[in-house]
C-alpha cells in the first residue's frame, strides 16, 4: 500500500502591530463577566416561582390585582434569562 505524503504546515509568526481594529475584536472575544450567567439562573428560578405561586394559589399571590399579568411576568423573566444567556460567552 502507497505511503501518503505528509501535509506542510506554515511555521506561525505572532503579529508585530496591532491596530485598534484587532485590539476591539480581541476584547470582544473575551469571556464573559461572571454575573451574566448567575442573573439568567436568578432570573430562572424568579420567573418558575412566580408562575408555580401564581397556579398554586389560584391566582391570590403573588399579586392578586394584577390577576392573569402575572403570567406575563413570570415568562418575561423566563424570557430574559433567554437573553441573558445569549450574552454569555
Amino acid at each position: 500500500m502507497p505511503k501518503s505524503q505528509i501535509r506542510k504546515k506554515k511555521v506561525y509568526t505572532a503579529p508585530a502591530d496591532l491596530n485598534p481594529a484587532q485590539i476591539a475584536a480581541a476584547k470582544a472575544s473575551r469571556p464573559s463577566a461572571p454575573w451574566v450567567p448567575a442573573l439568567a439562573v436568578a432570573l430562572i428560578v424568579l420567573g418558575i416561582a412566580w408562575l408555580v405561586v401564581f397556579y398554586l394559589t389560584a391566582g391570590e399571590y403573588p399579586v392578586a390585582s394584577l390577576r392573569y399579568w402575572n403570567l406575563g411576568i413570570g415568562f418575561g423573566a423566563l424570557v430574559g434569562s433567554l437573553l441573558v444567556f445569549s450574552r454569555w460567552r
